[in-house]
């Protein structure tokens, strides 16, 4: 499947990921061409704060030879701040590149982006709406600890406006076998889009707003940050720490199941949880490098099917 951008998860079918997981293979092996997008440039257009994202996108770039482009805060350091949209922003941008990768704070901004742009647009999180690239990265590191997709996921915390869980979700209904267990209090329950999407993919899911159901019964657990920045005061105030993995969880847990986080933490993993071999988000970050990697070859030279 050639993919012209990368703005959402639903681009994606089993093909072609098991066609772009053998290239991140590839890169990891390092059996990849250190030149292959030389000449390329890269323009990172970031209206919101990153530190994965962005700097795994950069030296994903560089890693394959080509050049990046940057503002650290498209927000307030760009021409934005003077009242230009997003849609001007664009088609100037486009022509001094190659490919863009956009953060923003408005949900669609990347599908609006894709429409006036003339290279390829790649959705680095819009808002509380997706995030296909971290969802990849997740995705890959599930498959690397389990290599059949018949496994529980626990999706704990904000279930609402975290958009990597909107993103992986979709991506783990395309197995139907694979189970959920979402962990949330009511007002950060799923969307009902997505329940929909479940009862029609198949998979077999239960809302709850027990940590302990989680912990006990699931092979990943994918906690997330309550998120200060897409919630009400009164709502972030209110739920700040109610979801909480400690060394006491760490005693409920499967032998072999797996802590992941698409990071930043603030208080939702202490630390003494670092040490614990099930804790993989570290490793869930690297992984963002070499996917990235992969995304851009795939982009530039695809596999087709």
């Amino acid at each position: 499947m050639k993919l012209r951008h990368i703005i959402s998860a639903k681009q994606f079918d089993k093909n072609t990921l098991s066609n772009l997981f053998s290239i991140v293979d590839k890169i990891k092996a390092k059996k990849y061409p250190k030149n292959a997008l030389r000449g390329k440039i890269m323009a990172t257009l970031f209206y919101e704060p990153s530190t994965r994202t962005r700097l795994s996108f950069e030296s994903a770039m560089l890693r394959l030879g080509g050049s990046v482009v940057a503002t650290d805060n498209a927000a307030e350091f760009s021409s934005a701040i003077k009242g230009e949209t997003l849609e001007d922003t664009i088609r100037v941008v486009n022509s001094f590149c190659d490919v863009v990768v956009l953060r923003h704070f408005v949900s669609g901004a990347s599908e609006i982006a894709a429409s006036y742009s003339k290279v390829p647009v790649i959705n680095a999180g819009d808002g509380s709406h997706e995030h296909p690239t971290q969802a990849l990265l997740d995705l890959y590191t599930i498959f690397s600890k389990f290599k059949n997709p018949d496994f529980t996921v626990a999706m704990v915390g904000d279930l609402a406006t975290y958009r990597s869980v909107h993103s992986l979700s979709y991506l783990l209904t395309l197995y139907p076998r694979v189970k959920f267990i979402f962990v949330s209090p009511d007002k950060l329950r799923i969307f009902p889009e997505l329940r929909e999407r479940l009862k029609k993919s198949g998979n077999e899911f239960t809302e709850t707003d027990k940590l302990v159901d989680g912990l006990r019964e699931a092979d990943v657990i994918y906690q997330t940050r309550i998120q200060k920045e897409r919630l009400t005061k009164s709502d972030y105030k209110k739920y700040f720490g109610v979801y909480v993995i400690d060394k006491n969880s760490l005693k409920l847990m499967k032998k072999n199941a797996v802590i992941m986080h698409a990071l930043p933490r603030i208080n939702e993993i202490t630390k003494d949880v670092d040490k614990d071999p099930r804790a993989i988000y570290f490793e869930e970050a690297q992984n963002g490098l070499y996917v990235r990697m992969a995304l851009l070859l795939y982009l530039f030279d695809p596999v087709r099917d």
